[in-house]
């Protein structure tokens, strides 16, 4: 069942990342103030990071599972 989580997480990775480009892109074409874009690009940059170290820590929550179920 956990397998399950970590590869919907896996695959919502690349989702997240052409999410935050897609929304840069919009903000460049005049929808944000100049001064505002570089702040919105790292807020972005770093909500997408937070799914990255979400889905690694998944997937040792999984190696760790996996190692305790393989002890017994």
């Amino acid at each position: 069942m956990f397998l399950a989580v970590v590869i919907f997480q896996v695959i919502t990775l690349p989702v997240e990342f052409n999410i935050s480009r897609r929304v840069l892109i919009q903000l460049e074409d005049r929808i944000s103030p100049t001064d505002k874009i570089k702040p919105s690009r790292n807020m972005l940059k770093d909500a997408a990071f937070t799914y990255v170290a979400s889905t690694l820590v998944a997937i040792g929550e999984l190696l760790r599972l996996l190692v305790l179920t393989s002890n017994r």
